[in-house]
């Protein structure tokens, strides 16, 4: 494995816990617009992440 793919994929298990971590700061109600914002903010980075990971495959 690459030393890219390797940091790619720690980065993504990472995100992976930082969005778990998110969605158990949201309320049931009333969902607070910073923390909406995080999550999504971090939803998009692993997305990208993701991406990445497939291109390195298709490479």
């Amino acid at each position: 494995m690459t030393e890219k793919r390797r940091q790619l994929r720690e980065r993504l298990q990472e995100l992976e816990e930082q969005i778990t971590e998110t969605k158990r700061r949201l309320p049931a109600h009333s969902v607070k617009p910073p923390v909406m914002m995080d999550l999504l903010a971090l939803e998009d980075e692993r997305d990208f992440v993701l991406d990445q990971l497939e291109r390195l495959r298709g490479a």
